[in-house]
């Protein structure tokens, strides 16, 4: 076998307060936080001088896991603008399963989530929508409606 499972998603955020209270408004529960530096550190990332912090947090059903990092050092290193469109190479999105998508989306609009486009019903079967988060991330949401 190849892998066991996927552990989890990483993303970079500058305000790690802000991006566990999105999240955790989402229902993911916070499993703990830390900082990571040193040697270990710099040759699993590949960077020098790292100094980090970092929080998990996990599903609801606990199979799922997303890690936060904010770097004190290096320096956060921006590619562009936040408001990339859909269809750039990298990082897609992150899609999470919701009871209630339309009252998911307007709990999150107080943590800054706005929607990519709008909600879409894709047949009988799903209420479907991309919004950004955290740093800028699109983060999709599911409503399986049968």
């Amino acid at each position: 076998m190849a892998i066991q499972r996927m552990d989890n998603v990483g993303i970079v955020v500058e305000d790690m307060d802000a991006a566990i209270a999105f999240f955790g408004e989402l229902g993911m529960e916070l499993e703990g936080r830390t900082e990571v530096q040193g040697l270990v550190a710099d040759q699993c990332t590949g960077l020098v001088g790292v100094h980090c912090d970092i929080a998990m947090l996990r599903t609801p059903d606990g199979h799922s896991r997303l890690e936060l990092s904010r770097y004190r050092t290096p320096a956060v290193i921006s590619t562009g603008p936040r408001d990339r469109p859909h269809n750039v190479l990298g990082t897609h999105r992150v899609m999470f399963a919701v009871d209630d998508l339309e009252d998911t989306v307007a709990r999150l609009r107080p943590h800054g989530a706005e929607l990519v486009g709008g909600i879409a019903r894709f047949e009988d079967s799903y209420l479907l929508c991309y919004l950004r988060g955290p740093a800028g991330i699109i983060v999709g949401l599911a409503e399986q409606l049968n």
